[in-house]
């Protein structure tokens, strides 16, 4: 589960390095000062949509291991719950 966030944090790193990549190549290349701002405010708001899917996309991966885990820890309650049960019956059963 942690290779997913770490993937995913790279994923993120990688298209921010990107993006920036581009703004730095975009000002390096011959154009007139308009395109280059067109260029680089296209460039930025892609950018911008890319982080907030980014961000989405692990906010939703976070839910749903929260959900997971909330699973997993109401299912060993329960599993612990039956055991001090069966611990009482059987101890009861001894002493008499």
């Amino acid at each position: 589960m942690a290779n997913e966030s770490d993937n995913t944090t790279r994923l993120v790193w990688f298209i921010a390095g990107a993006a920036i990549g581009a703004s730095i190549a975009l000002l390096y290349a011959p154009a007139s000062g308009v395109e280059v701002r067109r260029k680089l405010r296209k460039s930025a708001e892609e950018g911008r949509a890319k982080l907030v899917d980014g961000g989405k996309e692990m906010l939703d991966r976070g839910r749903d291991l929260y959900e997971k885990g909330k699973k997993i820890a109401d299912e060993a309650a329960e599993i612990f719950e039956r055991g001090r049960e069966v611990v009482q019956k059987a101890s009861s059963v001894i002493g008499e």
